[in-house]
């Protein structure tokens, strides 16, 4: 299994709560609301000893689908080691369009599950006579 790589967890600065108050009014919520989802803490994701993604919420590196955290999978199968190669500057963009798509994911988890109980208590029963 390819290494974990480095991060560093921490608070979020001063200006970043800002912005994630800034930005959870128009989506109806408040900035405690929006913390609250996005976790109280987030992560500094370090590609080498120089570039990184700064502040990828903590719930968002921790996402998972099928039990695998989602960046973190996709990041390990793109080391140097594997690939025989750095990753492309497409590459590391899309590692900035994965986190924003997955934090909207997760700011849209109450709705989405709200949603998915509306229609669970209101399905037709298959193979029930009529």
């Amino acid at each position: 299994m390819p290494s974990t790589g480095h991060l560093t967890e921490r608070d979020y600065t001063a200006d970043e709560r800002v912005a994630i108050v800034e930005a959870a009014g128009p989506l109806g919520m408040s900035g405690d609301e929006a913390i609250g989802l996005l976790g109280d803490t987030c992560f500094d994701v370090w590609l080498n000893d120089v570039a990184y993604w700064r502040c990828v919420p903590a719930n968002v590196w921790r996402y998972t689908i099928g039990g695998y955290q989602v960046i973190k999978k996709w990041l390990s199968y793109r080391e140097r080691t594997l690939l025989g190669r750095d990753l492309k500057p497409e590459e590391a963009r899309y590692v900035t369009e994965m986190v924003r798509r997955i934090a909207a994911l997760v700011l849209m988890g109450p709705e989405l599950d709200a949603n998915y109980e509306r229609v669970k208590s209101d399905v037709w029963e298959w193979g029930k006579a009529e």
